[in-house]
């Protein structure tokens, strides 16, 4: 057999942008045709982005892609790279107008042969099945006389699928395109199953995944190749574009170990997940700057963080807006903040604008504290409709499971929620994370000490601490772990041990917020189970948790 050099693509497509993605792919083919790849693979839906949703049933939409493959393939012919065999995902229709979520291969200035993905996934994050027509036909290529298998990504999921029809095709490679969002732990999964249907078709298996933010989702790489033996021979690392470049052995042969990019920690993993997708949300959606609340407290800190990280701390609008009731080390812990991350930091007092409504309106109370933290909502929202930042949000997945927060105040207003899929107990270890990170690196650490240990208050009443209203965080969490991930029920939480005052508290308060989390803004998931994209329960329902 002649050699059979393949090129893994990985990249960062935006929604829509087909143009924009079509010259990302003849950049790469470019690349990899000067390295020597006899075939470069891209991953899932590379030309149109995904996952596009209902934009799969616009038919502009559906011919703007088809025109791009058709010129992808004739431009990189017109440069002499006619030979190279691209294999990428787009969307393709069928005669009758059904959308498919399509893999096609070009060669010699065609469309030679497509293969339209045959397990239509309905769970989790994706509903394919209301959207796309499934193929049927396993797709074999034939680069430098070698025969390639081609399928798309859930379709190696199914025991009995096309990766079955290809067992005794005689395969030299199995090549996965792949659009598979990030999880916590879910990396190990991946290359499991991969080692898997390596195993079944007897040739090894090539794995190539979108990165990058879109929406709510988080693509994180990690393209990787695995022998007929199931040992990784090649990986890329996550959350950065790269093109892996990997000779295939002969049928029999050992598969050659190249260049292995170990795996960052969890923590790391998770960490930059909230990065890429916060960067790609501002960036993909024409904005160049944030504006957030700086109130001293652990959320807003990691939040500025993670924005300084993704786009650059001079592009972070950090405000602090005391009340009365606001203490100095607050005030002074968001000002170290801003000087640690470099951000353009503000102090905007709501003591004059609070006064004007109670004027009028005498509140006392919930209502009085609310009040305070509604109008720090309305300081950030002008400053982003006169400047043009992005407003985001600092709180988290333990605040919106219980709704212990203000609905439209600085802690959940706003464009994007970095820390939407994070529980309490996550933001101090990320916290944590990242200073011990930027030790490691020499640098300064980016959050002040002071918010990571002191305990966590809305500071909207003298001497207020969070733990006034929840049980402690640690406690909460579980709770909130069982509860809302797990669907346990009030009887199998006391069966665990945790006190039954606890547990009727928590239920309650999170039974009666699904109408917040309904209006708060779209996050990165980063847990198998995150609020408005993977959890929906009627707002309207007379259903609790009692005793049986």
């Amino acid at each position: 057999m002649s050699t059979l050099r393949i090129a893994l693509a990985q990249v960062n497509p935006c929604v829509g942008d087909i143009a924009g993605n079509t010259a990302i792919i003849r950049d790469r083919c470019r690349t990899a045709h000067a390295l020597g790849a006899t075939v470069v693979v891209f991953p899932e839906m590379v030309v149109t982005g995904y996952p596009i949703e209902d934009l799969a049933l616009r038919e502009s939409f559906q011919r703007a892609a088809e025109r791009a493959v058709t010129e992808i393939a004739a431009g990189l012919a017109e440069e002499g790279l006619g030979d190279l065999m691209v294999i990428l995902g787009t969307l393709g229709v069928s005669i009758g107008g059904r959308p498919f979520n399509q893999a096609a291969v070009l060669q010699g200035g065609e469309v030679i042969a497509r293969y339209n993905k045959h397990h239509l996934p309905n769970y989790g994050v994706f509903d394919e099945r209301r959207i796309f027509a499934a193929g049927e036909d396993a797709c074999v290529v034939s680069p430098a006389s070698s025969p390639v298998g081609i399928v798309v990504c859930e379709d190696i999921w199914q025991d009995g699928g096309p990766v079955a029809q290809l067992a005794d095709a005689g395969l030299r490679l199995l090549v996965v395109l792949n659009g598979s969002p990030f999880e916590e732990g879910k990396g190990h999964v991946r290359t499991e199953l991969a080692a898997r249907r390596a195993a079944e078709v007897g040739a090894p298996l090539a794995y190539v995944n979108l990165w990058g933010g879109q929406d709510d989702l988080v693509f994180d790489g990690h393209s990787f190749v695995v022998g007929a033996d199931g040992a990784v021979v090649a990986a890329a690392p996550g959350f950065t574009d790269a093109l892996m470049v990997w000779d295939v052995p002969e049928a029999g042969e050992a598969a050659p170990a190249s260049g292995i990019e170990e795996r960052d920690d969890a923590d790391a993993q998770t960490y930059w997940a909230c990065v890429t997708g916060l960067r790609d949300y501002v960036f993909k959606n024409g904005f160049r700057s944030v504006v957030l609340g700086m109130s001293g407290g652990i959320d807003s800190a990691l939040t500025a963080a993670i924005a300084a990280d993704a786009i650059g701390g001079a592009n972070v609008v950090g405000v602090s807006m005391p009340s009365e009731f606001s203490s100095d080390h607050s005030r002074d812990d968001a000002a170290d903040l801003a000087k640690r991350i470099g951000a353009d930091y503000r102090v905007e007092p709501i003591a004059r604008l609070v006064d004007a409504f109670q004027d009028q309106l005498a509140l006392t109370g919930v209502a009085e504290e609310n009040l305070q933290a509604r109008v720090r909502g309305v300081i950030l929202m002008a400053l982003s409709n006169r400047e043009g930042h992005l407003v985001i949000a600092p709180g988290n997945k333990s605040e919106l499971a219980t709704g212990y927060a203000t609905i439209y105040d600085a802690g959940s207003i706003g464009g994007f929620a970095p820390l939407k899929d994070l529980d309490k107990t996550r933001v101090w270890e990320l916290a944590r994370w990242r200073n011990a990170y930027a030790a490691a690196r020499g640098e300064v650490a980016p959050i002040p000490e002071n918010s990571i240990i002191k305990p966590p208050s809305a500071e909207l009443r003298p001497g207020q601490t969070d733990q006034d209203s929840l049980p402690p965080y640690e406690v909460l969490d579980e709770v909130l772990d069982a509860y809302v991930e797990h669907a346990e029920g009030r009887a199998e939480l006391l069966a665990r041990g945790y006190d039954e005052q606890v547990v009727d508290k928590v239920l309650s308060l999170v039974d009666r917020a699904e109408w917040k989390r309904r209006q708060y803004p779209p996050g990165p998931k980063v847990t198998a189970l995150a609020f408005g994209r993977d959890r929906r329960l009627p707002i309207t329902s007379r259903w609790r948790e009692l005793a049986e």
